[in-house]
């Protein structure tokens, strides 16, 4: 009796594991697609759209990621906007009352 819940056992472990390594490439491209819009923001519209549809890839997601680990990123963030400075000349800040 222990035999045969032992295989029955198995072949419900097989079958899940089976079932299980068929879906893990569609779960993992719905988590790359719902990301698209922190990519685009990150990246740009281009290298963002870009970077996501690799990544989407199955097995070239795979590898672009493994190797990202080691290199870096392939597709670079944008550049950040510059940033505009608040009048700091003497004149300025001559004329606020002492705190």
């Amino acid at each position: 009796m222990t035999n045969l819940i032992r295989s029955l056992l198995r072949a419900g472990g097989t079958r899940l594991v089976k079932k299980v390594g068929k879906a893990l490439p569609v779960v993992g491209t719905a988590v790359v697609i719902g990301m698209t819009a922190y990519e685009v923001k990150k990246k740009g519209l281009l290298r963002g759209i870009v970077n996501t549809a690799l990544d989407a890839t199955p097995v070239i997601g795979t590898a672009k990621n493994v190797i990202e680990v080691f290199t870096g990123d392939w597709l670079p963030d944008k550049e950040p906007a510059p940033q505009i400075l608040a009048n700091t000349s003497r004149k300025a800040s001559a004329a606020l009352p002492p705190v």
